[in-house]
């Protein structure tokens, strides 16, 4: 039995990482602290603490704790625990993106341009990152096209020039219709651009082009005039500030009392290239600057690149703290800095201007829809939650049932949940949505805070009137089991011939008119929740697939197993070979042939 008062006065006076777990053991809180003692001291004592931290607190079990040399080293370990175990009380970035670059090996013979996700100490140029995937890749084609930059993944010299070639989109290097220095020149135009210094590529350009021309080599001078084209287009996608640093991140912050949007901008080679948002709930009484320090930290850890600066609106607490960790990730300095005057400050306000216009046009676009879906719907209430379930099954077999969740008309993937049907053994989907509901509901009536959450407003059926008919019966078999009133309405997602969505309809089968936007926004759920039954279907059914009756012979094991079915095909058509072809296969003798041959004629 965890003691709690005991174990904290066993708690050392040093600086370390504690790990806060509720009842079930789940790690619900990573934090670090100078002094482990005081710290975790501070969360058991009648104190003033925030709303989280109180919700937090109240559902401790035990915790843990990590001893460190030093605080920067428990920052360190506070990171990658918080990265690995996601604990719900944290602040937390559901978000995983890695933006491309557009890398150059400047060592190699013969460099190609192409979009990468990782940046390796390796000693190519990198430019980026690009938030736009599809303007990075643009950006690489019409390099290559423009400039004749190679188009294969692998140099290598050959006997004939491929097809790019022939169409005027490479100079073929592995012909040696091109030298290595004439090569390289092109690959220096094309960093230049990439970094922003056009003026005297242009000039160059345009002189060669006069030359051209002036030697009536017309379609070499209507190549450059193309090259010329092209350099003007790259520079004015690049959005110029005048900022004097090369690699900087900016940091704005906005909030409402709902949320919380955080902006940044991507500022590389002194141009702005990018930016990104994120958006935070359930922080309405952390300060600011709290939340910041917390972001900083979530956001880059582990990553590969660094900016040199990053800029920010108010002083951290722990920016030292966090210049020591971003300077060991990156190898280099890297600076956090508060501007007070100039375009630095300038910037730092237009992201959180940014910020601000970001949250409140997501706000209007997600009101806009639950305020006419309460109208098409005829609902008393705005259906801030609303969940839909779909069935999935192929004969009544590996029968399985996704759930999707909607709130505040946002589909939020981290809530889906799947189902395996415990109570149905034969085709019968009514009844399986029948159960699934009754499960799902049952979880929020009897504990509302088990990672289901609240009870919805609205239920969606992928399917017609049996599918409501089913959700209705469960709704009301669970009110008299619990002598409570849900409160909840059910409508149905009707398909055409073509399986996509036609209409909404109710219990009473009449089609409900509804807005374009609600239309596509009810179109994308209902692909959700059926890619994620499909989805657990096809998994339960691959798993079931790939045991075999190989798996039951003693002396066979994954690689033996794997080498039988890649020569034979199938575990019928070994059962069908002679011991002799049987031993052709790596590692299998005639002794253990024999037994494989007597063990599946008895299946």
């Amino acid at each position: 039995m965890f003691n709690i008062e005991e174990e904290l006065k066993k708690l050392p006076d040093k600086p370390g990482v504690y790990i806060m777990h509720d009842k079930n053991d789940t790690i619900i809180y990573v934090g670090k602290a100078i002094s482990l003692k005081r710290r975790v001291t501070q969360y058991f004592r009648k104190n003033k603490k925030t709303q989280r931290i109180q919700n937090m607190v109240a559902l401790i079990d035990h915790f843990e704790y990590i001893v460190c040399d030093n605080e920067a080293e428990a920052l360190v370990l506070e990171c990658n625990l918080i990265k690995k175990n996601m604990p719900k009380f944290n602040v937390l970035l559901k978000d995983d993106k890695t933006y491309p670059y557009i890398k150059i090996n400047v060592k190699a013979d013969f460099p190609d341009v192409y979009m990468t996700r990782k940046i390796l100490n390796d000693g190519a140029k990198y430019f980026g990152p690009y938030p736009n995937s599809g303007a990075a890749k643009e950006m690489c084609e019409f390099i290559k096209s423009k400039f004749k930059i190679r188009q294969c993944k692998s140099f290598k010299y050959k006997d004939r020039a491929c097809l790019n070639y022939h169409i005027k989109r490479c100079s073929a290097p592995c012909m040696g219709y091109i030298t290595k220095e004439e090569y390289h020149k092109q690959i220096d135009q094309i960093i230049s651009i990439l970094e922003g210094k056009t003026d005297n590529v242009k000039k160059e350009l345009q002189e060669k082009m006069e030359i051209a021309a002036k030697n009536m080599e017309y379609e070499k001078a209507a190549e450059i005039r193309d090259q010329i084209n092209a350099v003007e287009r790259i520079s004015q996608k690049q959005k110029v500030s005048n900022i004097s640093e090369n690699d900087i991140d900016v940091i704005g912050l906005f909030r409402d009392e709902y949320e919380i949007c955080i902006e940044i901008f991507y500022v590389r080679n002194s141009k702005m290239v990018g930016r990104d948002h994120f958006f935070l709930k359930g922080l309405n009484d952390e300060e600011d600057k709290e939340i910041i320090s917390d972001f900083i930290k979530q956001y880059y850890v582990g990553r590969s690149f660094l900016p040199n600066k990053i800029m920010i609106k108010e002083d951290l607490e722990d920016r030292e703290l966090l210049e020591i960790w971003l300077t060991q990730m990156a190898e280099r300095k890297v600076e956090i800095k508060v501007p007070q005057k100039g375009e630095k400050l300038r910037l730092v306000e237009m992201a959180e201007n940014n910020a601000e216009i970001t949250l409140k046009n997501k706000q209007k676009s997600n009101q806009h829809i639950i305020v006419d879906m309460k109208e098409a719907l005829k609902l008393d209430r705005l259906p801030r939650r609303i969940e839909c379930f779909d069935i999935s099954n192929i004969s009544g077999t590996y029968m399985v049932a996704g759930m999707c969740v909607m709130i505040d008309g946002v589909i939020k993937k981290n809530l889906s949940r799947r189902f395996k049907i415990k109570t149905v053994f034969e085709q019968d989907d009514p009844r399986c949505m029948e159960e699934v509901v009754t499960r799902r509901l049952r979880h929020s009536i009897d504990k509302e805070d088990d990672g289901f959450g609240k009870l919805p407003d609205v239920i969606f059926a992928d399917g017609g009137i049996t599918q409501i008919r089913a959700i209705l019966k469960a709704i009301h078999n669970l009110e008299i089991e619990s002598g409570k009133s849900l409160d909840i309405r059910v409508f149905g997602m009707v398909k055409n011939d073509k399986h996509r969505t036609r209409a909404l309809i109710d219990e009473n089968r009449n089609e409900i008119e509804i807005s374009e936007d609600m239309f596509n926004l009810i179109t994308q759920f209902q692909d959700t929740v059926h890619d994620t039954a499909i989805g657990y279907h096809k998994f339960l059914r691959d798993k079931s697939m790939s045991k075999s009756a190989l798996d039951d012979i003693k002396g066979i094991g994954t690689t033996k197993k794997a080498l039988l079915l890649k020569k034979f095909g199938s575990v019928q058509k070994i059962k069908e070979a002679d011991i002799e072809e049987i031993t052709k296969v790596k590692g299998i003798n005639e002794e253990l042939a024999r037994k494989i041959k007597d063990d599946l004629s008895n299946i």
